[in-house]
């Protein structure tokens, strides 16, 4: 099993950055508690609004939107485990996410390929998937497997199992999948049951998890909603990762973007315990500036570490383990 290296540890070793007091987090927080609560967020799932609504949230069907009351919020925090197991097919490349502990991953999803043979960029293939992944599995520092190359060759509704199953043949270590949708979610986790043997030995050992974004700002899609739900059912880590965009779907500023990100990546943590308590999830995000005089998303900015550093501290503050995306 591996335990990566300590960041921000209290011994002078490692690297830390301490962006925010305690009373900033504090701030932080309730100001997320009062997004939620007052303007809450949009939820195109009936089954989703059921479960929110079970649960004591506000639901209003005509509008789809969810407003979740902070104690609900407070609560889901609370259940939410503060250790994830990210099982390897091969124990030895078993990786534990908790407090302050450091591990990597590759990037993903490529669309085209500079092909080695014809010096041509083209669409990427379901085998140059495979053989980015096999990469991946020698390279000791990449600790977790993302899909690295969507393969185009593949029909567009069934992409991200043909990425499933090219990289559960060529990896050895954990794999993350981008999935959305009850059917997609439910097949993707019976290639892991079918891989360890049992639905109860992939709860154990979850080779696999999931990671989707919900849509800024404030919105879960109905797509994955369902993900969140089957993922919490299955007991497999969900990656709750959203892709904010400061000066586009939320506010110019970091501050107010920071405030949309943390409340619709805790929006969904809440649908994650309200379905499940104790379902394994991640804090995530991809969360940048966009540019508004190019019209583009530089995730090369400055904006990007900067978000990565903030959220990190807020996953911290709840005591949940964290994604962030490297420049």
């Amino acid at each position: 099993m591996i335990r990566g290296d300590r960041a921000g540890y209290a011994q002078l070793s490692g690297c830390g950055l301490n962006l925010f007091t305690k009373d900033e987090l504090d701030q932080i927080h309730y100001g997320t508690l009062e997004v939620l609560e007052e303007a809450g967020m949009l939820v195109f799932s009936d089954e989703a609004q059921e479960i929110y609504y079970s649960y004591g949230c506000n639901v209003d069907k005509k509008t789809n939107v969810v407003k979740m009351p902070p104690y609900i919020v407070e609560e889901a925090i609370r259940t939410a485990p503060s250790k994830i197991l990210l099982a390897g097919r091969n124990p030895k490349n078993d990786i534990v996410l908790e407090g302050t502990r450091v591990a990597f991953t590759n990037f993903g999803e490529g669309l085209k390929v500079l092909d080695l043979e014809t010096g041509e960029i083209r669409e990427s293939t379901k085998k140059d998937l495979a053989e980015a992944i096999l990469l991946c599995d020698a390279l000791e520092n990449v600790d977790v497997v993302l899909v690295a190359l969507t393969p185009r060759d593949m029909p567009p509704v069934a992409q991200d199992l043909h990425a499933a199953d090219a990289a559960l043949n060529n990896t050895t270590k954990h794999f993350m999948n981008s999935i959305l949708g009850t059917s997609e979610a439910r097949r993707y986790i019976e290639m892991g049951e079918a891989i360890v043997g049992s639905a109860e030995e992939l709860r154990r050992r979850p080779i696999i998890s999931i990671a989707g974004d919900p849509v800024s700002p404030l919105q879960l899609s109905k797509d994955y909603s369902e993900t969140i739900i089957e993922s919490a059912r299955a007991g497999i880590p969900c990656n709750i990762l959203t892709m904010a965009l400061s000066g586009a779907t939320t506010p110019v500023t970091l501050a107010g973007t920071l405030i949309v990100h943390n409340a619709e990546v805790l929006g969904g943590i809440v649908l994650s315990q309200l379905t499940r308590k104790g379902a394994p999830v991640i804090y995530g995000s991809s969360t940048t500036m966009f540019d508004l005089s190019c019209v583009n998303v530089p995730v090369g900015a400055p904006e990007l570490g900067m978000m990565g550093a903030a959220v990190a501290k807020l996953a911290q503050y709840y005591n949940l383990p964290s994604f962030v995306a490297g420049g």
